[in-house]
């Protein structure tokens, strides 16, 4: 069986994909900027550290305990992130910073700390969760959406990178997944709504997130953490495993839509759903 590092532990993806990779026979690690949100966790087997992926000293010594005990990570999965919603002017330059920090920073940070040891293994994986939201844009999203570009990015140059050393390098793009995901992400636009050209704009992306995470569509085309949980898990024990995973309907066919539609169609799609920021 396999060492699994995984970032990000305390609920939603991470949680349900530490628990489901211990089930299936794996060491995990599960982390956490916060450990003690890791107790149910350590019930069921896990091997729990404090991790913060903005902090140097924490994912240094996070890399460092897993490999004093087995000599390399085997799987990394860069699991932490979070998403800032608002019109792109609106949003402070330091909330930007932040949301790349963890979203982007931290996933190229934690690699960089886990390969060396691979190399010198001459094997390893590295799982990274993007998002269908890294092949499309909706209003409101371009923070977010702009970092889960960034891992596309990333992940298929490391792929290219890192195989001559025996160490693959898999993404995974959920699309709607119930999780804490989208309070947050409806949360991160509550500052941003007082006033402004963009107050109303904002408030109705707020409205809009909490109604798709809240739909019949979210419960039919979407999926919990557990859905995401059992395709990282595939992507762990397969042999070969593929360059990228999608996970849930909503993905697949979000995804397949905008690729198909033209940028004039799919802006005045848009338009049915968020109001176009104007002069007052």
């Amino acid at each position: 069986m396999t060492v699994v590092l995984i970032t990000g532990c305390s609920s939603g993806i991470g949680a349900a994909t530490a628990a489901e990779l211990v089930a299936d026979g794996h060491t995990v690690y599960a982390t956490a900027r916060r450990p003690e949100t890791l107790t149910e966790l350590a019930e069921k087997g896990c091997r729990t550290l404090a991790l913060d992926v903005t902090n140097e000293e924490s994912m240094a010594a996070a890399v460092a305990a897993v490999e004093k005990e087995h000599g390399s990570v085997g799987v990394l999965v860069n699991n932490a992130g979070y998403s800032q919603s608002g019109a792109v002017e609106s949003i402070p330059l330091d909330d930007i910073r932040k949301q790349f920090e963890t979203n982007v920073f931290g996933l190229i940070r934690m690699s960089q700390l886990v390969l060396p040891a691979m190399r010198e293994a001459g094997v390893g994986r590295i799982i990274n969760i993007g998002s269908m939201g890294g092949k499309l844009t909706f209003p409101g999203g371009g923070i977010y959406h702009s970092t889960k570009y960034a891992v596309e990015a990333i992940c298929d140059a490391m792929r290219f990178e890192v195989q001559g050393f025996g160490i693959q390098v898999v993404l995974i793009e959920p699309g709607l997944i119930t999780t804490e995901f989208a309070d947050t992400a409806v949360g991160s636009v509550g500052d941003l709504t007082g006033e402004g050209p963009y107050a109303d704009f904002n408030a109705r992306v707020g409205k809009v997130t909490a109604d798709i995470y809240n739909s019949a569509v979210a419960k039919i085309a979407g999926g919990g953490p557990e859905a995401v949980a059992k395709v990282i898990r595939k992507a762990v024990d397969a042999k070969k495993p593929k360059a990228r995973y999608t996970v849930t309907p909503s993905a697949s066919l979000t995804i397949l839509q905008r690729q198909l539609t033209p940028d004039v169609v799919w802006d005045l799609a848009m338009r049915t759903q968020f109001p176009v920021p104007k002069p007052e």
